[in-house]
């Protein structure tokens, strides 16, 4: 009679009940990440935080846990991030013209730090493409041991023991080189050298934006300060007309009324200073940001120089389009991506080709078998030792030759192909939108310079008017009302101007950004801007 086996044997159902109860444990432990969030939608998340206050990963605590935490929406303190961004180092005793600020844009604003990496990187793709013309040559190395023992029982031996072990080594050097595909590589280099192409056309986009940011902001700024000394000049006038209706009263000529209203127009002239003053303080802030620096940052900015706009500023609208569509970055990147993805069709209809290739490699392998035997049998030692090694090499030229894929290679054709196709429409888009921005920027810039012309006379206008009032108040042949209501008209009219001006010169540089012009700095930047 067979003995029973004392090895407890697994059933099936065992087996079922133990792979269930394993999947149950992984779901749960997927789940219990759950914890990891706030605990109801209309109640605060509590973060974990290590001893300097920076909040760590962890399940939320609960109010009971702490009794510093408040029931709020307010996360505590980082020490990490409690440091900002210094301010610039700047020259406090120099003033900042316009194409010093470009400059310093353009190597401070982490715009064109970011452009200028992205097409390093665009070029590195176009580097790693080319590398497909390379062979690719591997080295490989391989240890291994083995180890196995045994015994058995017979009746004539007795019990013999064996002992085996097996160690060694195997170095291999591979090559593997494409030799020819139909021209797929070609055309995944061509591809990444029209993407590269496209990534330095962005990075000059991306200086031309900063710089007319940088000089629409200045232009901005250079009016909010012309409004805040007009209205300072405005409350200069206030005062001289209420000194004026209290010396009127004080000789018995005026009237409290006049008083009362000199003294609301001085009030009135205050408020319009302190907004003006808010404005220019808010347009400087601007302008720091776009240099791309810190905003506690004090450069003291240079006044743009007053200069006549010419009217040389502004040429006839089919003059320039033509040649700003082909200077504009954002045309020429277009028709780069629309040059990748026909380089992209050709790489995928290379697929459906055959290619042909060389691979070779050469192999060493050495090794130690030992192999010990108790007891020895016959002539049979106790021990074997067996050492070798071998060497092998193999070179092989061979074409493989695309049968059946399930359709992968036709899906990825029809999708270069519609690549292709958005990439042309989004071309001829750019295009149109192009003209339609160059020939805006040429509205507008023949507006403002209208509107500075229109301007300009009406601040003359209005004042030889106030002059002529506020003298004729001041001799008592004139009325308050003449008085107040042209000094209000002069303050109208000195910020007309001013707004009028800044216009003017933001709109030339929008439409140097338009054609695709701008350069280091904005046309008339230094010397320009001069009339006839």
């Amino acid at each position: 009679m067979r003995a029973p086996d004392p090895t407890p044997r697994s059933t099936p159902l065992a087996v079922a009940l133990a792979l269930a109860f394993a999947i149950s444990a992984l779901a749960g432990c997927a789940t219990s990440s759950l914890d990891l969030a706030a605990p109801a939608a209309d109640r605060p998340w509590q973060p974990q935080t290590d001893n300097a206050g920076n909040i760590v990963p962890g399940p939320p605590l609960h109010l009971a846990d702490t009794a510093t935490r408040r029931d709020s929406y307010t996360l505590p303190r980082s020490a990490a991030l409690s440091s900002i961004e210094p301010a610039a180092p700047l020259d406090p005793s120099h003033a900042y013209t316009l194409p010093e600020l470009i400059d310093m844009a353009e190597s401070t604003n982490p715009l064109t730090r970011i452009a200028w990496n992205d097409a390093r990187n665009a070029a590195l793709a176009a580097g790693i493409a080319k590398t497909a013309y390379l062979p690719q040559l591997t080295a490989t190395a391989m240890g291994a041991y083995t180890a196995a023992s045994g015994s058995a029982t017979t009746t004539l031996l007795g019990t013999a023991s064996t002992s085996t072990e097996i160690h060694g080594t195997v170095s291999v050097l591979a090559l593997q080189w494409l030799l020819f595909d139909f021209g797929g590589r070609r055309a995944r280099v061509d591809a990444a050298n029209q993407l590269s192409l496209a990534a330095n056309i962005a990075f000059t986009a991306i200086h031309q934006q900063v710089i007319h940011a940088v000089s629409v902001a200045y232009y901005t700024y250079e009016a909010a300060s012309a409004r805040a000394r007009t209205t300072q000049q405005a409350l200069d006038n206030a005062d001289g007309i209420l000194a004026a209706a209290r010396a009127r009263l004080k000789q018995g000529v005026g009237t409290v009324v006049e008083l009362a209203q000199a003294n609301q127009n001085r009030a009135q002239a205050n408020l319009a200073k302190v907004q003006a003053d808010g404005l220019a303080s808010d347009s400087y802030l601007n302008l720091v940001s776009a240099l791309g620096i810190s905003p506690l940052s004090k450069p003291t900015i240079a006044a743009l120089p007053p200069r006549t706009l010419s009217p040389t500023m502004q040429r006839p609208v089919d003059e320039i389009v033509t040649d700003a569509i082909a200077r504009r970055p954002d045309v020429q990147s277009a028709y780069a991506l629309e040059q990748a993805n026909q380089a992209k069709i050709r790489a995928a209809e290379a697929a459906f080709m055959p290619k042909v290739f060389l691979s070779a490699s050469a192999a060493y392998g050495t090794g130690t078998t030992a192999i010990t035997a108790i007891p020895s049998i016959g002539d049979q030692a106790a021990t074997v030792n067996l050492n070798g090694s071998r060497r092998s090499g193999s070179i092989f030229l061979g074409v493989t030759i695309p049968l059946y894929d399930g359709g992968l290679r036709s899906a990825v054709l029809m999708q270069a192909r519609n690549d292709a196709d958005s990439a042309a429409a989004k071309s001829t888009h750019t295009r149109d939108e192009a003209v339609r921005q160059i020939v805006s920027a040429q509205n507008a810039l023949t507006t403002s310079l209208a509107s500075n012309n229109a301007a300009k006379a009406l601040l003359d206008a209005t004042q030889t008017t106030y002059d002529a009032a506020f003298a004729a108040y001041r001799h008592g042949v004139g009325s308050i009302t003449d008085a107040l209501l042209a000094q209000n008209q002069l303050l109208a009219a000195q910020n007309a101007y001013a707004d009028s001006y800044s216009a003017a010169l933001s709109a030339a540089a929008s439409l140097a950004l338009a054609t695709g012009e701008m350069g280091s700095a904005p046309p008339g930047a230094d010397t320009a801007w001069q009339g006839d």
